[in-house]
């Protein structure tokens, strides 16, 4: 069972080709299951679309499922399209996002957290002029927050958990295990499965998010995982995922995870 959960397309701003090239993509490089799952509108403000090249506007919303449940029924049969979002945690707010998404017919979400005291864990200057201390309570902070959105019990699945090493390598030495643990537990005990997201190679640091070593204390603590490519291109669809199939095994985990209509199905590694 090959499959991949976490693909864009032209309506978020920053990623290219249209939703039926993904899940063309996802045919031609064997995939039996394909999410699709754009940025979600920024429902934190008045404004229909207040950042066009980060996420699509509110109105581009039911537009987008109409889209995804039409190509699911088109390509019935030759591979199974699944409906998600990769939703921001805002904690101001996550009221206002839950009731946006309970309308509607989601077969599951990625909760993901990329704004660290309102700037983007992205930012290459992020980390510039810090001092040890400053720099241990950023990471702590970022953590924080993906506990929280743990906690909110608002996702399925949390996306690339130590994503802010991305542009800034030495983020993964800044000695925060406490922090970590902590949260991949939150993340055990809430049910909620963490994804390999393969896109890390397109960045500074290379490589998956997150870390072997993170993956290997989130199988001690009996935390669930599923495969997302991250893919902003049609051609990344499906991007190694023999490679982390093979790394999983060798960690120590015996399933992945995928899901349909909210519920969790279990695939064997």
């Amino acid at each position: 069972m090959k499959f991949d959960l976490h693909t864009h397309h032209e309506r978020c701003g920053h990623a290219d080709g249209t939703i039926e090239d993904y899940i063309k993509a996802g045919i031609d490089a064997g995939l039996q299951v394909i999410g699709i799952s754009d940025h979600s509108p920024y429902f934190g403000s008045e404004e229909d679309q207040p950042f066009p090249k980060i996420a699509m506007a509110k109105s581009a919303l039911q537009g987008y499922i109409d889209e995804v449940l039409r190509l699911k029924e088109k390509y019935k049969g030759r591979i199974e399209v699944l409906l998600g979002m990769e939703s921001d945690f805002f904690p101001d707010y996550a009221e206002i996002y839950r009731d946006v998404y309970a309308k509607q017919p989601f077969d599951y979400l990625i909760g993901s957290v990329h704004h660290v005291r309102g700037i983007s864990i992205f930012n290459k200057k992020r980390f510039k002029g810090l001092n040890e201390e400053e720099q241990l309570n950023e990471k702590r902070e970022y953590y924080s927050l993906i506990k929280q959105s743990a906690l909110s019990r608002m996702f399925d699945i949390l996306a690339h958990i130590d994503a802010m090493k991305a542009y800034y390598p030495a983020f993964s030495d800044i000695p925060a295990h406490r922090e970590i643990d902590d949260t991949l537990q939150t993340i055990a005990e809430c049910d909620i499965a963490i994804e390999i997201n393969t896109s890390g190679k397109m960045k500074d640091v290379g490589g998956w998010y997150p870390s072997d070593e993170i993956l290997e204390r989130a199988c001690h603590f009996g935390v669930k995982v599923t495969f997302g490519s991250d893919a902003h291109v049609p051609s990344r669809v499906g991007d190694e995922f023999e490679l982390v199939k093979k790394r999983l095994k060798e960690i120590g985990f015996k399933d992945w995870v995928y899901y349909r209509n909210r519920k969790r199905v279990v695939v064997p590694l």
